[in-house]
């Protein structure tokens, strides 16, 4: 079948680290046919989304990188004439992204992640909704109700931004810090919007553990280790990945947050949980698929991508072919 990625320019893939690269290619293995286009190509003709798309290409191995590239210029299709459209355009999460997921609303056809899932999960603040298994956290812009927390927790806590992504705009936040009141003004800026204040967990020195999820059930993990003297685990950020096993308490809070997610259409989800502790749930464009190949010396039919495509086969009532 025709599938279309909505994603960033395919030729900016990161050879050994891009997950949607990964996605693509395991596609082309199956036999189908890979599209893609960006959100400013995406439109709405009355109640029929559209897009101008492209014909997409893979080169390369596993070994020394596989790339994509267009290979032809753009043109205009109905979203309905494409057998799944996957939704892996990175954050931010604006105006543009927003938009996009309300004309995805008009394909016409299988969209994942499912776009009303994807407005209704911030990643950062959907954790909330399990406080059994998620580390202390308060959403405010409040000064001094963020100080009292901060006492709460014994002095010490994370500031998170609501929007945020990638491990950009974390903040250590300390009781005996001088500089407390500047960060609390650059976290709420300077009581103008909500900053997440979260319980510290000592095990993040160690690192936090993603856990890729496939319509709900976990495929694989990754230990993302912060370098030395930084406090961000994100890859983004510096973080180098390690070989990680699926614990008894990992597969519980899968078992507990799963069935929400599949329930709302979130296919491909990656969750972030330290010590034991879920702090993100990762629903825009989660990544690891590489990492954890590498670890696990991955292929074919055992990699994530193929675990993940097995899936959304059987979600469209196809036979998985791996």
């Amino acid at each position: 079948m025709d599938v279309l990625f909505v994603c960033d320019p395919p030729e900016a893939f990161a050879p050994r680290a891009d997950t949607t690269l990964c996605m693509i290619a395991e596609a082309v293995r199956r036999g189908h046919r890979p599209f893609c286009t960006m959100v400013g190509g995406l439109s709405l003709r009355l109640d029929a989304g559209w897009a101008n798309t492209s014909p997409l290409a893979i080169t390369g191995d596993d070994e020394n990188g596989r790339h994509a590239k267009r290979t032809a210029d753009a043109s205009p299709r109905p979203l309905s004439s494409f057998g799944a459209v996957l939704m892996r355009k990175d954050p931010p999460f604006d105006a543009t992204y927003l938009t996009a997921t309300w004309i995805l609303d008009h394909a016409g056809t299988h969209v994942f992640n499912a776009p009303a899932g994807l407005r209704a999960l911030n990643e950062k603040l959907a954790i909330t909704a399990f406080p059994s298994i998620t580390p202390r956290t308060l959403v405010s812009s409040d000064d001094a109700e963020l100080r009292r927390w901060l006492a709460e927790l014994g002095g010490r806590m994370i500031l998170k931004p609501v929007l945020g992504y990638g491990g950009r705009e974390i903040l250590l936040a300390r009781q005996d810090d001088p500089n407390l009141g500047s960060l609390l003004e650059l976290a709420t800026g300077e009581g103008s919007k909500w900053t997440i204040a979260q319980e510290y967990l000592p095990d993040a020195k160690l690192g936090d553990k993603r856990i890729l999820l496939a319509d709900g059930a976990p495929i694989g993990a990754v230990l993302r280790v912060p370098k030395s003297g930084e406090i961000r685990n994100n890859f983004h950020a510096g973080g180098s990945p390690a070989a990680a096993a699926l614990d008894d308490q990992d597969r519980a809070i899968c078992a507990t947050v799963g069935p929400m997610l599949r329930e709302m259409g979130q296919l491909f989800v990656g969750l972030d949980v330290i010590g034991g502790r879920l702090t993100e749930i990762n629903v825009t464009s989660p990544t690891g698929m590489q990492e954890i190949n590498r670890l696990g010396r991955l292929r074919e039919g055992d990699t994530m991508q193929a675990r993940l495509w097995d899936a959304l086969e059987s979600k469209l009532g196809l036979g998985a072919a791996s």
